[in-house]
């Protein structure tokens, strides 16, 4: 048995859709003989998480990993396959498996609407049964860590996305959870409100050693936290490793972002130009050539400033799923 935190076995989950032809007619054939079809929303996947790591799991729309996210806290049995949570079977839904996970959704309530967050909080104590001193040196903490002391005395309702988000963490983990799975936790929230939820999950997972699965699509939240990618679309894992080799596995090109003393010249011989702006031009070239191309372009042309980098995660993400070679 793997002492992984999170395991998974050639995981497969099938929903049966229903479906028919449009019109009245059709529609009342429906209420006789019912058509289906399977979607098989997760298909064979496989994977381990090691205590204490930040994985993100990225993909499109569609992909399977709200439905993985569910299977795994114990929303959705598994069609086939195997998977494992802290040595737990999570469809079960154990007392202990669930006193040890939480799942955080973006776009989801679990707090009392018309109540303040505080009332929330002590219903959670009792459905944890949390002793009252833990609870209390625990809701402290996180209060603390997300600066909602002023907003916990509020109802819900009063809050704005961002600080109801905020509070929702704070419900989500009061009973000190050892994995979390965080779906979209920074969905609708602006770039500062943002910042701070991720630099909460990095200190969470500091000081309490948690093991993090972590959905989203602002490349942001992922590269400050995640080391590590897995990406899954229709059902299927496309890459797992490091982030930084996500770029060398599909992307075969780098970008130049070049200041010309004289201002924006043309630069096209050099590469393709994807961008200008003002002074600044960014090119595109192969990463073969980088070198090369960085020193004709500085022994020809008068540079203020020169910039190399890898692709946007964006971009290479989007070559994943367009299935490129690099």
């Amino acid at each position: 048995m793997s002492d992984a935190a999170v395991r998974v076995d050639r995981l497969v989950k099938v929903f049966e859709v229903p479906e028919r032809d449009e019109g009245l007619r059709a529609a009342a054939r429906s209420l006789v003989r019912r058509r289906t079809r399977e979607v098989r929303a997760v298909d064979g996947i496989s994977f381990e998480i090691a205590p204490g790591e930040i994985v993100g799991f990225l993909g499109p729309n569609g992909a399977g990993k709200t439905t993985t996210l569910k299977m795994l806290s114990g929303l959705l049995h598994v069609s086939d396959g195997d998977a494992r949570v802290l040595g737990h079977v999570p469809s079960k839904r154990e007392r202990e498996f669930l006193s040890r996970i939480s799942l955080v959704m973006g776009n989801r309530n679990q707090l009392q609407w018309d109540l303040p967050a505080l009332d929330s909080f002590e219903l959670n104590r009792s459905i944890y049964r949390i002793p009252r001193d833990p609870f209390l040196e625990t809701r402290d903490e996180l209060v603390e860590l997300l600066e909602v002391g002023d907003l916990v005395r509020k109802p819900v309702r009063q809050l704005s996305l961002g600080e109801r988000m905020k509070v929702e963490i704070v419900g989500s983990l009061l009973h000190r959870p050892q994995v979390l799975f965080l779906d979209e936790p920074t969905i609708g929230l602006d770039v500062t409100m943002q910042k701070r939820i991720r630099e909460f999950v990095a200190e969470y997972r500091r000081r309490h050693a948690a093991t993090v699965m972590l959905t989203s699509h602002y490349m942001a939240d992922v590269e400050a936290l995640c080391e590590r990618v897995i990406v899954i679309h229709h059902g299927h894992i496309l890459f797992d490793g490091v982030l930084s080799g996500l770029a060398d596995t599909v992307a075969a090109w780098k970008t130049i972002a070049v200041v010309l003393e004289n201002g924006a010249g043309d630069l096209s011989g050099y590469g393709e130009v994807i961008h200008s702006d003002g002074d600044v031009v960014t090119l595109r070239v192969a990463k073969s050539e980088t070198a090369r191309v960085t020193a004709r372009i500085l022994a020809e042309q008068d540079v203020l400033d020169l910039n190399v980098e890898d692709p946007p995660i964006e971009d290479v993400i989007e070559l994943v799923f367009a299935g490129e070679p690099s």
